[in-house]
């Protein structure tokens, strides 16, 4: 906050009335083991507009995703997003920090989630969708948990390497100190080795989890996986990315029962990671064990079309022990900006920016293998390649900085296997001349 306006006094009322003496005392409950004992190497005060200018010069220091070319993707993703986005999204109506607790009365911000939840259902090809979750991660999480309760008498989720390691991390965190099994399998050439997954699905298995493109970008066979997970009584839990369905085959077409994503590529900025939404999907027979809230449409008491929350399994509305999730909201003005970025692009739309993203990606991995370099994976892939690299990557990716590109994302750290490989995306923003200038600075 830019202006703390409590004195010593204030702060001296305000112990009083808790009835304590001190700060020190208020902390005590702190277990000792947790607490800062070393003071803190802060520089001496400085006065408001000493500080503002320090501050100022700090950020000058940061360079967004707009200052450079952009090639690093795992997970976010420097697509275009049309000026009318912001226009819609940036009205009073929506943007502000509300929101509908007294849900009804709020029919336009209803009516919103509404159309987002009928275009992610029109974009999965599933039956029903909530208002959205915090973000891909969690809402990948929160599909294991619902596979374990549709499921019943089950306690294993079987998750292939190749799924995004952070959102791997979030559903061990998930599901810590408690009587689930996590089960990882591995992925070869780029892809879930659907052999070892045959061997990990047992009569235990809630769902099997999949990526579809991957962490590699590569493409899974989503079919297989469903048909492994269907045959042993378990749900297949799909994480996408929603861009990829402008070309891509519907997971709910593929067998999906779950399916899940992040809607930052729809019409929200890099913004240094964040705020996102993820969005949630699935199939009817799974409603009532859905996370989150869903909005229904309705007719009042004239007949008058109306919006309202309904399902709402969640701890403020029913017992917490009977709750479905302790999440109890959602992203609603990340998910109003992915709606209007749907509706502004329209089918053929998403579907020229995903083989604009197709070809790109496609043509800077030929440029790239025409240097000698190999490419990781021999399997198809979207917008995002994996290329092994005669040095380390973090190497170039300092000297591509100079010269005021953003490169990929170094893979050495998610495994010892994935050493010297560097993970590339494309998206419809790059220009042929951008992707011409990397392969140059990395050729030198």
């Amino acid at each position: 906050m830019p202006y703390i306006p409590h004195t010593d006094a204030d702060r001296r009322a305000m112990l009083e009335a808790i009835g304590v003496a001190s700060v020190e005392e208020l902390l005590a409950p702190v277990p000792e083991a947790l607490r800062l004992r070393r003071p803190l190497a802060l520089p001496p005060p400085l006065s408001e507009p000493e500080l503002v200018g320090h501050l100022a010069r700090l950020a000058r220091g940061n360079r967004g995703a707009s200052e450079l070319v952009c090639f690093l993707g795992a997970g976010a993703y420097d697509h275009y997003v049309p000026a009318v986005v912001d226009h819609l999204a940036g009205r009073s109506e929506f943007l502000t920090a509300y929101t509908p607790y007294q849900a009804e009365i709020s029919q336009g911000v209803l009516q919103s989630i509404y159309e987002f939840q009928s275009l992610i259902c029109d974009l999965t090809g599933m039956e029903v969708a909530n208002a959205s979750m915090y973000d891909g991660a969690t809402a990948l999480a929160e599909a294991g948990f619902m596979a374990l309760r549709c499921t019943k008498q089950r306690n294993t989720l079987v998750i292939s390497r190749s799924v995004h390691p952070h959102a791997r991390q979030v559903l061990r965190t998930y599901a810590d100190g408690l009587d689930i099994r996590i089960r990882e399998v591995p992925f070869a050439d780029g892809t879930t080795d659907l052999e070892a997954l045959r061997k990990a699905v047992t009569s235990r298995t809630a769902a099997v989890i999949l990526q579809h493109p991957n962490f590699f970008g590569c493409l899974e066979d989503v079919r297989e996986a469903a048909a492994l997970a269907h045959r042993a009584g378990a749900l297949l839990v799909v994480s996408v990315d929603p861009v990829s369905l402008g070309l891509l085959r519907r997971p709910g077409d593929l067998g999906a029962d779950i399916v899940v994503g992040e809607c930052q590529g729809l019409g929200t900025p890099l913004s240094y990671g964040g705020p996102y939404a993820g969005f949630f999907a699935s199939r009817t027979a799974f409603v009532r064990q859905m996370p989150g809230r869903i909005v229904g449409k309705t007719v009042d008491a004239e007949g008058n079309p109306g919006y309202v929350l309904t399902l709402q399994a969640r701890e403020q509305h029913i017992r917490r022990a009977r709750a479905t999730s302790n999440i109890c909201t959602n992203e609603a003005w990340i998910a109003l900006r992915a709606t209007v970025h749907l509706a502004v692009l329209g089918r053929e739309g998403l579907r020229e920016v995903a083989r604009l993203c197709l070809q790109k990606a496609h043509y800077l991995k030929d440029r790239l293998v025409a240097l000698g370099w190999q490419p990781a994976f021999s399997a198809p892939f979207f917008k995002e390649f994996a290329i092994k690299t005669p040095e380390p990557p973090a190497r170039l990716n300092r000297r591509l900085l100079k010269a005021g590109i953003l490169g990929g994302l170094d893979l050495g750290p998610y495994g010892r296997s994935l050493k010297h490989h560097w993970l590339l995306c494309v998206t419809e923003k790059r220009t042929k001349e951008e992707m011409d200038r990397l392969v140059e600075a990395v050729g030198r």
